[in-house]
C-alpha cells in the first residue's frame, strides 16, 4: 500500500456522524473524498533447497542442483476503500487487525494444506481483503457485512482481484446483520425478487454456510453493543452444522475512563468476558457461561507477508471455539 501508518484509531467516544481515520491511511491525499485504490503486495517464500526435486542421470548418479539464488514471488492485492468514514461505515476502511489476520492466514496457506478446499465465512468483512486471500485456496468463501455501501465495496474488491482467486472457488458477498437472528431471511432460489436483492441468502447458501469449518473476523471489537450482537450471532453459527473454529484479530483501543480515572481498554475487557481461556475449562459444568473457549496466538511467530504496514504492539489474534455441550 502507498500509505504508512499512524497511531490514530477510532475510539468509543466518537459520535456516529464524526469522521474517523484508520491508522493505516496516513499518506493518503488530504481531504480526498470518494473511493481510493491501494495496492498491497504479499510475498510467497521461496522453496527451500531441501525440498527441491531429486533427480538422476542416465547412469543412475544423483544430479546435484546448481545453487541458484532463490527468488521470492510477489502478488498484489488491489483494494478499493475510503480514507475516512463515519463509525457506521468503518468497514469502508482498511484497519491494522485486518492486515495482521491476512498475514496469519497467508502463513497457514504457505506452510500447510489446512485451508485447502474449505468452506469459510468472514464476519464483518469490511473491504473483503481477508476473504479475497482465502479464496486463493478455499472451495467456498462467504464475505459478509451489513449495508449496501459496504457490500458494494466488497463486491468491487472481489472483482478487482478476480485473477488472484482460485478459478474453482465460489465467492459470495452476503448481508449479515448481527442485530437480526441467524439464519437470515431466505429468498427463493429462482425468484426474480432475488435478482433485486443482490446480497440476500438462498436456502442452499445457508446450508453451505452451516458446513463452514472456518470463521474469520478482523477489527469488529470496538462497541460493547456490537460485541454482544457479534457473539450472539457467533453462538448461532457455531452451534449449527459442522464443527467450526474462529480466528479473530483485534486491536486494543485505550480511552480515559472517568470511572477508573485511568486509561483502559474497556471494549477489550468486554470481549474477554465472553471467553474462557483454553486449559481452564475443566471445572466448568454443562450450561456454564461463557461457552466460548479462546487461545491467544503468538503473532511474533507469524512472518509479515503483507509488507506495507506497521503491526504496532496492540494487535492480537484469538483462536475461538464453541462448546455445544460440556467442556
Amino acid at each position: 500500500m502507498e500509505e504508512g501508518s499512524v497511531e490514530t484509531t477510532r475510539h468509543l467516544n466518537h459520535t456516529d456522524s464524526e469522521e474517523v481515520m484508520s491508522e493505516v491511511h496516513l499518506g493518503c491525499p488530504p481531504g480526498f473524498s470518494g473511493p481510493h485504490i491501494s495496492y498491497f503486495t504479499f510475498s510467497i517464500p521461496p522453496v527451500e533447497a531441501t525440498k527441491q526435486m531429486i533427480s538422476f542421470d542416465e547412469d543412475g548418479d544423483l544430479i546435484l542442483p546448481r545453487r541458484n539464488k532463490l527468488s521470492t514471488q510477489s502478488y498484489t492485492v488491489t483494494i478499493q476503500h475510503s480514507i475516512t468514514s463515519t463509525i457506521p461505515c468503518v468497514g469502508l476502511q482498511v484497519w491494522r487487525a485486518e492486515l495482521v489476520l491476512s498475514d496469519f492466514l497467508l502463513h497457514k496457506m504457505f506452510t500447510s494444506s489446512e485451508l485447502d478446499g474449505i468452506v469459510s465465512l468472514e464476519l464483518g468483512a469490511g473491504t473483503g481483503l481477508v476473504g479475497v486471500l482465502l479464496a486463493r485456496v478455499a472451495k467456498t468463501v462467504f464475505i459478509t457485512d451489513h449495508g449496501n455501501e459496504i457490500l458494494d465495496n466488497c463486491a468491487k474488491n472481489v472483482e478487482l482481484n478476480s485473477e488472484l482467486i482460485n478459478h474453482r472457488a465460489i465467492v459470495y458477498v452476503r448481508e449479515l446483520d448481527w442485530m437480526n437472528p441467524w439464519p437470515p431471511r431466505i429468498t427463493m432460489e429462482e425468484s426474480s425478487f432475488c435478482k433485486t436483492k443482490r446480497y440476500s441468502w438462498t436456502l442452499s447458501e445457508v446450508e453451505i454456510a452451516h458446513e463452514a469449518s472456518l470463521l474469520v473476523a478482523a477489527d469488529v471489537i470496538y462497541s460493547d453493543g456490537l460485541t454482544d450482537a457479534f457473539f450472539s450471532t457467533l453462538e448461532r453459527l457455531m452451534s449449527l452444522g459442522s464443527e467450526k473454529v474462529l480466528y479473530l484479530a483485534l486491536e486494543k483501543r485505550y480511552n480515559f475512563s472517568l470511572d477508573d480515572l485511568d486509561v483502559v481498554a474497556n471494549g477489550y475487557l468486554h470481549f474477554r468476558s465472553y471467553l474462557q481461556l483454553e486449559g481452564d475449562c475443566e471445572d466448568l459444568e454443562c450450561g456454564s457461561m461463557p461457552r466460548f473457549v479462546g487461545k491467544c496466538i503468538d503473532i511474533t511467530e507469524i512472518p509479515q507477508y503483507v509488507k506495507e504496514y506497521d503491526r504496532g504492539n496492540d494487535v492480537e489474534i484469538w483462536e475461538i471455539k464453541y462448546s455445544k455441550g460440556k467442556f
